[in-house]
């Protein structure tokens, strides 16, 4: 059966372009989620997007489950395969077809890398926000799918933000095009909305359509420096009340903050009950505005002190630190268990408190950090798998986390997904008709459930 099925593809991709040893179905069954692996059957690597849609098309008539992977940054298990199933991979598929600077948008296959996108655009003098941790290597295709945040989500938004269209095959291979280059456009039904955050389930996508902004003109970076979490998360709470909205509202406790230190030597502050990273960017006076209400409100709820960027060098070693967070932890144990719990950004003392709690509870060590500005937390748990006991705890205190985050009024994921790690959760925050809505969408676009099965709403 494997070898007929590896010639079938091959037909389609090309020799080179099919994977089948059993190394290359083990490298290909997990992603970064602490899940167990899936192994496929085969991973085929399209060069062409023709080829994307006939193995597309191939798949459903086939009946064989289809995923298709950027770079395997999933922290949700949206890329880990069904068992006997067919892996997409789109690091061919990677090409920047159009930056329009007059018109401020861009044309891209799925395959492109996040950061190297960001790069060429600002070469054009213009700004593509989204800025999720994995950009270095995680792809715009991933990022659409799993509608991808970042650092800049508090005044940017995510990746849904800037969509403005897309193409994208269907289970029978027919290309689907919907949106725009325009900037307004309300041609047909809304289906790149409906694209963006699917995780795979509904189309496979080939090529995007996204905005580009103008670059702020001005920016200032500074950190300020708590000795007590309590007041650094009640510091966010008051920023945001005094309607200032940073680029940037960064959190780090106090054993993340020691952790970062120690692997990236940035000269964070290792006495630090609690950090801010905050920056503020736009026209230069208003900058300079912000910055000082900023540092006055920092200074008024207790922080210690605080350290303002005085260059770009200054600034980008502080937030490279802050991008090495999870690297940093995850030297710590052998397994690590990074969450993405959200709540509204005034219960943000209240969830940092429940962390605490929750932590002294199952006896774990648990490193928070995360984009408190909007909500958006990342505790991370250190443990080893391996310890069936202790994993047990980590499970419950994954259940506890969720259900503090669902009572305060938050949600499941700000930026990480479903994938099959949320899926139980999902009746808790949407109920049972939403899911079932969902499914009976999934059915009417893909009868035989080949796209991605097991995501989002489960089996």
């Amino acid at each position: 059966m494997s070898n007929h099925l590896s010639q079938k593809f091959e037909e389609i991709v090309g020799k080179g372009n099919v994977l089948a040893s059993e190394v290359d179905r083990h490298s290909y069954s997990y992603d970064a989620a602490v899940l167990p692996p899936k192994l496929p059957a085969l991973a085929v690597r399209p060069e062409t997007p023709e080829a994307l849609g006939r193995v597309v098309k191939t798949c459903n008539e086939l009946g064989l489950p289809l995923t298709v992977r950027g770079s395997g940054t999933n922290l949700s298990g949206g890329t880990i395969p069904s068992v006997g199933g067919v892996v997409a991979l789109t690091g061919a598929l990677n090409k920047i077809i159009e930056i329009n600077e007059a018109d401020m948008y861009a044309v891209v296959q799925t395959g492109v890398i996040t950061a190297k996108f960001a790069t060429e655009v600002a070469k054009r003098g213009l700004f593509y926000p989204p800025d999720p941790g994995s950009q270095a290597v995680s792809t715009l295709g991933g990022n659409v799918a799993e509608n991808a945040g970042g650092l800049r989500g508090l005044k940017y938004g995510v990746t849904k933000d800037y969509v403005m269209g897309m193409s994208f095959y269907d289970v029978d291979g027919e290309l689907v095009k919907t949106g725009s280059r325009t900037v307004k456009c309300v041609t047909g039904m809304n289906l790149h909305g409906l694209m963006v955050g699917s995780e795979g389930t509904l189309g496979v996508f080939n090529e995007i359509i996204l905005k580009l902004v103008p670059p702020p003109k001005a920016s200032k970076a500074m950190m300020a420096i708590f000795d007590d979490l309590g007041k650094a998360s009640e510091t966010v709470a008051a920023i945001i009340a005094a309607k200032i909205v940073p680029a940037t509202l960064e959190y780090m406790d106090d054993f993340t903050i020691r952790t970062v230190e120690d692997f990236a030597h940035a000269g964070l502050p290792t006495d630090a009950k609690a950090l801010l990273l905050i920056e503020v960017d736009g026209h230069p006076a208003q900058v300079e505005d912000e910055a000082a209400e900023v540092e006055a409100i920092c200074k008024r709820i207790g922080a210690t002190r605080i350290q303002v960027a005085k260059d770009a060098a200054e600034r980008n070693k502080v937030w490279e630190a802050r991008r090495a967070a999870l690297s940093a932890l995850a030297r710590v144990r052998p397994t690590t268990v990074l969450e993405d719990a959200t709540v509204p950004r005034s219960k943000i003392p209240a969830m940092i408190g429940a962390l605490e709690a929750i932590a002294a509870k199952y006896k774990l060590t648990i490193g928070t950090f995360g984009h408190a500005g909007d909500g958006n937390l990342h505790p991370t748990i250190l443990t080893d798998k391996r310890d069936h006991v202790e994993y047990a705890r980590v499970e419950a205190a994954i259940d506890e986390i969720f259900d503090v985050a669902l009572s305060l009024g938050g949600t499941l994921s700000g930026e990480h997904g479903i994938g099959t790690a949320k899926s139980k959760y999902m009746v808790k925050e949407v109920g049972l008709g939403s899911i079932q809505y969902a499914k009976r969408l999934k059915a009417a676009l893909d009868p035989k459930g080949i796209l991605n099965p097991g995501k989002i709403t489960g089996e």
